[in-house]
């Protein structure tokens, strides 16, 4: 890996002076925290359509199970992201990055299983998962250890991105396929906001960028939601997989 030719990177202890750190109501840094709330909202509504909405079309059954995790996490990521915020600090940062790198492995197995296979996608899904949490868990041991290093998790998110954006290339299995094109940019747009925290807050002080990059991270798993609840298979499936639905 091209990481390890790297220096060591450390998780610089500016990264936790946010722009806005305004409370409000007894909340501490109320914008950035109280902003967690949509994953929480996207979350919950996902669990829900993934249980109760029969009309949900899958060409096979099983592609089910990277989105039910996807959507939980996102829970996971709501409480995490806000417990970090409220105190900011090294040891709390780990639970905010374990619950957002379990969903985006678990997003990037189920358009592997849609757009290579689903067998593929399966055996992937535990190994992206256990390769995301360990890269958060590997940095959070360097910075234990009193010289941080955060380049496989870096590297990680780096090939995660690049894989999904080559399988994106391979034909899609079902209609509304430019729906993961916007989340892709969702996504950008929400590590925009995070590098121009302090440049979006300095207009107006309004709100800052790090407060709009969970908002924009939270459309990014609507979109995926509103994707799941439209869109169609673009074959008919066989007679077992019609069963298996």
């Amino acid at each position: 890996m091209i990481a390890l030719f790297l220096p060591v990177i450390p998780q610089p202890l500016s990264y936790h002076n946010f722009a806005d750190q305004r409370g409000w109501i007894g909340i501490p840094n109320f914008g950035d925290v109280v902003s967690n709330v949509p994953f929480a909202i996207v979350g919950i509504g996902g669990l829900l359509v993934m249980f109760t909405a029969g009309k949900l079309q899958f060409v096979d059954s099983r592609e089910r199970w990277p989105y039910l995790v996807m959507f939980a996490s996102l829970i996971l990521t709501a409480i995490g992201s806000a417990y970090y915020h409220l105190a900011p600090d090294n040891d709390r940062l780990v639970w905010d990055r374990i619950p957002i790198m379990i969903v985006f492995m678990a997003l990037l197995a189920a358009v592997i299983g849609e757009r290579v296979g689903i067998t593929a996608g399966l055996a992937l899904f535990p190994v992206l998962e256990i390769v995301g949490v360990a890269s958060v868990l590997y940095w959070q041991s360097t910075e234990q250890r009193g010289h941080g290093d955060l380049r496989f998790y870096a590297a990680v998110q780096v090939y995660a991105i690049l894989i999904l954006l080559l399988v994106l290339l391979l034909p899609p299995r079902y209609t509304r396929g430019s729906d993961l094109a916007v989340v892709v940019g969702l996504y950008a747009l929400a590590k925009l906001l995070e590098e121009c925290d302090r440049q979006v807050f300095a207009r107006g002080h309004i709100v800052s960028g790090h407060t709009l990059k969970h908002l924009a991270a939270a459309a990014a798993g609507y979109r995926v939601l509103r994707m799941l609840r439209k869109r169609l298979p673009l074959e008919s499936p066989s007679p077992g997989a019609l069963k298996a639905m």
